[in-house]
């Protein structure tokens, strides 16, 4: 999928979808920049399992993608490369709070969620423009950026209205930089509905994420719960050359809940 030299950024990738996208690009034998904001140990994990992959490089980085300082020095960690191929803007964050229940979600919730989820993928674009355009000008093809963003983004449900404007902020900041980056650098964006991760054990405990796992498998039209590699092979076909006519676009993956009435 990859050509020899590809070059990657995975920002948020100690676990999850981030770990999970960059085991993928590690099978095609890239190099790999694996970023980690607090969890440390699961990076490490994570940066072993991709060089028994077929990595050809792999280098972690801590930092905060909503400090514009950590950005820069997550994007630095690629300068001896001399180009970017791809950067994959997964970190994120957000708070539990029901949607009607306003007094729950303060300014700060609002300022902390956009600061990581809308603020942080513009700025770790904005440092990494340049060796992205360095990565189109040595391989002929447009470089990518693939922002994780969420369904919640685009039907304003989701873990917190917060969380559901940050993604649609996300969104739009993806058709706007779609039309500024281009040629040299494709903008897209993945929407994941629910994938089963152990996100929902720490916010719900055990019987809540059985209850609301149970509840997903049997609404979806295709009755199936996505997985972390699942919404991975999205992204990373988004990074690919197989993807190079596409941009400014944002595709919802979610086994179709979208088609069903909650």
């Amino acid at each position: 999928m990859f050509k020899d030299g590809f070059c990657a950024i995975v920002t948020g990738s100690a676990s999850g979808l981030g770990a999970a996208a960059a085991r993928l690009l590690a099978k095609g034998g890239a190099r790999i920049v694996i970023n980690y904001s607090t969890s440390q140990k699961e990076a490490e994990t994570t940066g072993e399992a991709c060089r028994r992959v077929g990595a050809a490089e792999v280098v972690l980085v801590q930092g905060d993608v909503s400090r514009d300082d950590d950005c820069k020095k997550i994007v630095a960690a690629a300068e001896p490369w001399g180009r970017l191929d791809v950067l994959i803007n997964n970190a994120g964050t957000t708070k539990h709070v029901p949607h009607h229940h306003l007094d729950e979600l303060s300014a700060e919730d609002f300022q902390r969620i956009f600061a990581v989820n809308t603020i942080g993928p513009y700025q770790m674009i904005r440092a990494a423009r340049s060796l992205l355009e360095a990565g189109a000008n040595v391989s002929g093809q447009s470089a990518a950026v693939v922002n994780v963003s969420s369904a919640a983004g685009i039907s304003g449900d989701g873990s917190s209205v917060a969380y559901s404007a940050s993604k649609g902020a996300l969104n739009a900041i993806t058709l706007s930089l779609a039309r500024a980056l281009a040629p040299s650098i494709r903008v897209n964006t993945v929407c994941p509905g629910y994938v089963d991760t152990r996100w929902f054990t720490k916010v719900l405990g055990e019987a809540g994420a059985r209850r609301v796992r149970d509840a997903v498998a049997a609404r979806v039209p295709l009755k199936v719960l996505s997985t972390a590699e699942d919404i991975a092979q999205l992204v990373c076909f988004l990074a690919s050359p197989a993807a190079s006519n596409m941009t400014g676009e944002c595709v919802r993956i979610d086994a179709g809940m979208h088609l069903v009435m909650w």
